[in-house]
């Protein structure tokens, strides 16, 4: 995390930032609650894509750290950065992706400012400002919605069990592309696919098995100490209906208040809900074993603290990007953590996310599901493209 001087420059930089354009402030969905903008970080007021000056570029590429990113140094994100080029090589280079006013990028752009970056990063951790020397900064307004996901970690058993009683299923193969299956109640509580031979796994945790869902992958702990990867592995096509809004709109948790933790908390002292309350997103994921992972949509692995999840239509997968967020303290409230400042890509998508919204993968552990509990908050983001 940041210390109060990175935290003045940057708040400084965005305080620049903002005089140059308009301003308005935007609400913004999230899955678990909405926040405005953190206090001390104006937000950006023009609407799509505004590139810096050189100036502001230099202050933004001072104020990024590896060690924010659980690296030592910048060229750990070589691997990452790899398997960005292998994935945008692949696409039709002289196809515009991204098109805003004076602003045009082409993949062949996007596979130009890996390469750039993937050459320079053995200098960067001793001449941070090559970052904004061989790279157009773009800052994407209004600010980027960031919320945090995670690797969760179940109990679990090949067979069902007395303990073990909740199943994680693989995808149906009578699922087709973009029509609607059993939805979850079909599924869970009338049990349609029972039979089937269909069971991954067994885990001892109705919430957390849903939780699961959400996340979309996860680690799955066998008695025998053996642990499995449990990926993504398709979906029902129902709409995803956000299970912190169904129970703010019934009144069940404070509209400021609503976050992965609360939500727990109050399905324990309601046991009697959880079924009924899970109906109501009819939204069902699928899942298969791996021995690594976990891998966003690019099917490459996700690196915690770097990679995003976006709406294509937005920032495309495999693009370039830095980005600034304010990071939930032990308590829960935004920004009282310091600020997460880095380099990031974007390396994976998701139903629930759509126009001006990023999911920063956190990875496993405690620090993991505390931010992806919690992260709820408006933050920069800028695409790099080089020179």
């Amino acid at each position: 995390m940041r210390t109060a001087f990175h935290l003045f420059v940057f708040s400084t930089l965005l305080v620049i930032l903002s005089s140059i354009c308009g301003c308005s402030v935007s609400m913004h969905p999230y899955e678990y609650g909405a926040h405005s903008a953190v206090a001390g970080f104006p937000p950006a007021t023009h609407s799509g894509w505004k590139a810096l000056s050189r100036d502001e570029a230099v202050q933004a590429a001072l104020v990024l750290s590896p060690r924010d990113q659980g690296l030592s140094s910048w060229r750990e994100l070589g691997p990452a950065v790899s398997d960005c080029k292998r994935y945008v090589a692949r696409r039709p280079q002289a196809d515009v992706v991204i098109s805003d006013g004076n602003v045009t990028i082409t993949w062949a752009d996007i596979a130009r400012s890996l390469a750039r970056l993937e050459k320079l990063l053995p200098a960067l951790d001793s001449q941070p400002m090559l970052l904004a020397d061989e790279f157009i900064w773009y800052r994407r307004g209004p600010d980027i919605a960031f919320t945090g996901y995670f690797e969760p970690t179940l109990q679990a058993s090949p067979v069902k069990t007395e303990r073990f009683n909740y199943p994680l299923y693989r995808l149906p193969p009578d699922v087709r592309k973009g029509r609607r299956y059993h939805n979850r109640e079909a599924i869970d509580e009338k049990g349609v696919l029972q039979g089937r031979g269909l069971e991954l796994a067994w885990v001892d945790d109705k919430v957390g098995a849903y939780f699961l869902q959400v996340q979309g992958s996860g680690r799955l702990v066998f008695p025998d100490g053996s642990v499995k990867h449990v990926l993504y592995g398709g979906k029902n096509n129902c709409a995803y209906v956000s299970l912190g809004r169904i129970m703010k709109e019934k009144g069940l948790l404070e509209p400021d208040n609503v976050s992965m933790q609360t939500i727990r908390d109050y399905l324990e002292l309601h046991p009697e809900q959880v079924s009924s309350l899970f109906c109501e997103n009819p939204s069902y994921v699928f899942f298969r074993l791996a021995d690594s992972g976990p891998v966003g949509a690019m099917g490459v692995p996700l690196l915690p603290k770097a990679s995003l999840a976006t709406d294509s239509r937005v920032i495309p997968l495999g693009s370039l990007t830095a980005f600034a967020v304010p990071m939930p303290g032990q308590d829960g409230n935004q920004g009282t953590a310091g600020l997460l400042a880095g380099i990031g890509m974007a390396q994976d998508r998701g139903g629930a996310i759509k126009g001006n919204r990023a999911d920063l993968f956190c990875g496993a552990g405690t620090w993991a599901e505390h931010v992806a509990g919690h992260l709820d908050t408006s933050g920069a983001l800028f695409l790099l493209i080089a020179r």
